[in-house]
């Protein structure tokens, strides 16, 4: 009895592992019905399962015939169904651009709050004083938003400001996602299957060899349903990569015609002017201390050219008095020499 319990509890050891190597290879496929077949080969199959195969089969049967009406409409919900299910991720990059950043900023946080989403990452830059009189400031925010409030969310950013730029792009993982399920069920089923044998293993050898099976099985099956999980999020939250920037005058998001081109560049040209002219006395009284301190060394300087000037002129005049003197001497000895002789 022994003997033959010991073979009959190998045999179904070896059948859960090439279970396991079945499911394995099944979920490479696309097609989810041929894991479901697969596993029927060895009698694990689950009502779900079973019910699924029962209306395939009614259904393989009913094209070889007259498909009646009730089938027909049958498929059209089934299809219907399929479509509503699909698994899609979509993600939205926004550029825009306000004169009222502040309560832009604050208007966008308050709303993908109340929309019941949440900001993933949000890097804010409100300027540097040492980049000019004005600096603008700019954000980058990723959110994350229900995909039913997707689109309310960014028609009122659209409102909120100018957007400048948008792209939209929208990914399908229902295959991936459905080979996900179907490969975990299958696992699910040998996990259960394999406790079973644990319940009935008498040797030690069986013992480890289905505990190693275990294991195995059981970092798939979390394996499995971290990417789940992956999924679901990204498909019950789109992403919004949002860039907000401060500007003084909107970009016109319309073609301009050549008159309003005209208009627009001269008022811009004067807006310049303005702006660098004002520029010009901010930066003037900004600097007053260091444009003293450079007046007081050149007022300084001069003083000290002027002083070495004067210094020269009288070191000069005093030359000349001097030589002048001794000619007045040098001619009247000449005189008295005359006179004498």
């Amino acid at each position: 009895m022994k003997k033959s319990g010991k073979k009959r509890l190998a045999l179904i050891a070896a059948a859960a592992l090439s279970l396991g190597v079945m499911t394995a290879c099944g979920a490479s496929s696309s097609d989810s019905s041929t894991a479901v077949s697969g596993y029927n080969t060895m009698d694990g199959i689950t009502a779900e399962e079973a019910s699924y195969d029962s209306s395939e089969l009614g259904l393989s049967m009913g094209a070889s015939g007259n498909m009646s009406s009730s089938d027909s409409q049958l498929q059209e919900s089934d299809a219907a169904s399929q479509q509503s299910s699909r698994k899609l991720i979509r993600t939205v990059n926004m550029s825009v651009e306000t004169k009222e950043f502040d309560s832009v900023m604050d208007t966008l946080e308050q709303r993908v709050a109340e929309l019941g989403g949440y900001i993933e990452s949000m890097d804010t830059y409100n300027g540097s004083a040492y980049s000019g009189y004005r600096s603008s400031r700019s954000a980058s925010m990723t959110a994350r938003i229900p995909q039913d409030k997707l689109s309310t969310f960014l028609n009122e950013v659209s409102e909120i400001s100018n957007v400048t730029r948008r792209s939209e792009n929208v990914e399908d993982v229902t295959l991936s996602y459905v080979d996900l399920e179907s490969h975990k069920k299958a696992l699910q089923a040998e996990h259960e299957r394999l406790l079973e044998l644990m319940e009935q293993a008498e040797y030690i050898e069986d013992i480890i060899t289905i505990e190693q099976r275990i294991s195995e099985v059981q970092y798939q099956l979390e394996s499995m349903e971290s990417q789940l999980r992956t999924y679901d999020n990204k498909v019950d939250y789109g992403t919004v990569y949002l860039d907000i920037s401060e500007v003084q005058e909107l970009t016109p998001v319309q073609e301009e015609t050549v008159w309003e081109k005209i208009t627009g560049g001269f008022m811009e040209d004067l807006r310049k002017i303005g702006e660098g002219a004002l520029e010009v006395v901010i930066w003037l009284l900004t600097h007053i201390p260091t444009l003293l301190l450079w007046a007081l060394i050149i007022f300084l300087f001069i003083l000290w050219i002027r002083g070495c000037q004067k210094r020269s002129r009288k070191k000069a005049a005093r030359k000349a008095e001097q030589s002048a003197a001794v000619n007045i001497d040098q001619n009247t000895e000449q005189k008295e020499e005359n006179t004498n002789v």
